[in-house]
């Protein structure tokens, strides 16, 4: 089976596909609920697009048993049918995570996510001094 998650603030969308590519999964599920929702299923392949709130998901269904893949979301807007929303995000991701030529996102740890954080909090203060120097010198 595979599983195409398409994540939001409050609520994620599940679309799943058997072996044929038959649907046998769509079903929309709050955010307290998503977890109990995947556990539930057999041990399956995992599409998302990645992002900060992507990896923490990953290696919470990482421990149940699913092999989880992050996309690109730039990846995957090629494969989204029809007009935007959250289920055809969700089988676009599905069908993007079955595809043998797509590039993924590694899962990052915690502490990998610290690490970037302080990078970019890092690049934001050089940027706002070039900013103010800019602006004195003007």
């Amino acid at each position: 089976m595979r599983l195409g998650i398409d994540s939001g603030k409050n609520s994620f969308h599940l679309w799943g596909v058997n072996a044929q590519d038959e649907r046998v999964l769509k079903k929309q599920v709050r955010r307290h609920a998503l977890l109990r929702e995947v556990a539930k299923l057999p041990p399956c392949l995992i599409g998302m697009e990645a992002c900060g709130g992507a990896h923490h998901w990953a290696r919470e269904f990482s421990q149940h048993g699913h092999e989880v893949r992050l996309m690109p979301p730039q990846f995957v807007k090629g494969y989204v049918k029809g007009n935007k929303n959250d289920y055809n995000d969700a089988e676009g991701i599905c069908e993007a995570v079955g595809r043998p030529t797509m590039r993924f996102v590694s899962v990052k740890t915690v502490e990998q996510q610290d690490v970037q954080a302080l990078h970019r909090m890092r690049q934001a203060a050089v940027k706002g001094r070039t900013a103010l120097v800019n602006q004195i010198r003007g």
